[in-house]
């Protein structure tokens, strides 16, 4: 085989498990009832309850984080992350978590936050938290 055969194979090889990595990762957007119905992994849309209390206690466990949000469609559902509580958490407008549901709670392994902007009042600040699960949680 000539040397550029070779080199275009292993481009065209790259190129697909580029793709098929992609696709995989890739999660649609839904409610917590169709996160109930599927068990797989989902965008939930929605916003924090500010009535409710919000669960973290870094002495204690300063890897669960639990809270309650209302989703696009209405329905409120327990959140649990296995990570630190984000800062300026209660200020977010909006919260979009990653993750799937495991019995009446959903489990985030990612928060992203759209929070209002300190400084112009047109430009939203966004932020994204990830999950650091341990041995013990998996």
């Amino acid at each position: 085989m000539k040397k550029n055969s070779i080199i275009g194979i292993i481009i065209i090889a790259i190129a697909i498990g580029v793709i098929v990595s992609t696709y995989a990762d890739s999660s649609t957007y839904g409610s917590f009832n169709e996160a109930q119905e599927t068990q797989s992994e989902l965008h939930v849309v929605g916003q924090l309850n500010k009535q409710k209390q919000l669960i973290y206690d870094p002495h204690k466990d300063a890897n669960y984080f639990a809270f309650y949000m209302v989703d696009s469609k209405g329905k409120e559902c327990k959140v649990v992350f296995s990570g630190t509580k984000p800062q300026d958490f209660e200020k977010s407008e909006q919260i979009v978590l990653t993750g799937k549901m495991r019995g009446d709670e959903f489990y985030a392994s990612k928060i992203l936050m759209k929070c209002p902007s300190k400084y112009t009042k047109d430009q939203v600040e966004v932020k994204e938290i990830k999950a650091t699960a341990t041995a013990t949680q998996i």
